[in-house]
């Protein structure tokens, strides 16, 4: 049902990966987490119910319960360069690799980000949210401070950059997909795209020289043409000027082309954090 291979999961062990549907569409994202019993999928908020609701209706034969936690579990977030060294000094486990997971009391620690720096997700029971928070003691981000550096890293987020309308190629997350595990839903267009090379525009990071951030849909042109469509963008204070994620026309999309906001000028790079 996924696009990358849950079936070789050990306990402790996870990966990212997309549902899609019959059209290759994304559906959601999801950091899918193996225990020894269960597995945990974290998803935005944005996919919560459609992916319950998908799973529900495509689970038929298999001897298993779907049960929505959201409203159970808390997720805590420490990422940045110190985020290591937060959770030794509270004593909880480090994860070592890529979505690894380890118990820590009743909480897991999962070596996930959100914003593309170093850092660490906290599953914890909703009742001790709080006093895991005060027991962490680290300023807490605002929502735009964490996606300022989120864009500023190039770490796309469903529901914002990847929504419904893109193919998986289209968003550069490749390492969501397993390109020889068995079928799921969306594999023929996945499969499609792959072996023809046929898409027409990818995400790309954008650096532009001004300090207003376009809304998303604003258009950057090569020449007289369309070049990339703004998903979003913020200002940065690190780099002094509009960081942005578009979606970018195969043929502008190589690191350091430069296009045109207007009169003020856009650098590309690769997305960073994936």
């Amino acid at each position: 049902m996924t696009t990358n291979h849950v079936e070789q999961l050990q306990p402790g062990q996870g990966c990212y990966a997309f549902f899609l549907n019959a059209q290759g569409r994304i559906l959601g994202d999801v950091n899918i987490l193996c225990f020894d019993d269960y597995f945990l999928l974290d998803t935005e908020p944005e996919a919560r119910q459609k992916l319950f609701e998908h799973l529900d209706r495509y689970i038929i034969a298999d001897d298993v319960t779907v049960e929505d936690q959201t409203d159970r579990i808390s997720t805590i977030a420490v990422e940045g360069p110190e985020a290591s060294a937060v959770l030794a000094k509270a004593g909880a486990p480090i994860p070592d690799s890529p979505y690894a997971s380890a118990s820590w009391g009743g909480s897991i620690v999962s070596k996930i980000s959100s914003t593309g720096s170093d850092g660490f997700f906290i599953f914890v029971p909703a009742a001790e949210k709080s006093s895991l928070i005060s027991k962490l003691a680290i300023p807490a981000a605002s929502e735009q401070d964490a996606r300022v550096v989120r864009i500023e890293n190039g770490r796309p987020r469903y529901g914002e950059e990847i929504t419904e309308r893109y193919l998986v190629q289209e968003t550069g997350q490749l390492q969501a997909v397993h390109f020889s595990k068995g079928c799921y839903l969306g594999q023929e267009i996945v499969e499609r795209v792959r072996s023809r090379a046929q898409i027409h525009r990818v995400l790309r990071r954008i650096e532009i020289d001004t300090q207003d951030p376009p809304p998303a849909g604003t258009k950057l042109k090569s020449g007289d043409g369309d070049a990339a469509e703004i998903a979003s963008a913020v200002y940065s204070p690190t780099f002094g000027k509009v960081i942005a994620l578009a979606y970018t026309r195969t043929q502008f999309a190589e690191p350091g082309t430069k296009l045109m906001l207007g009169l003020a000028p856009a650098t590309l790079s690769d997305l960073h954090g994936s």
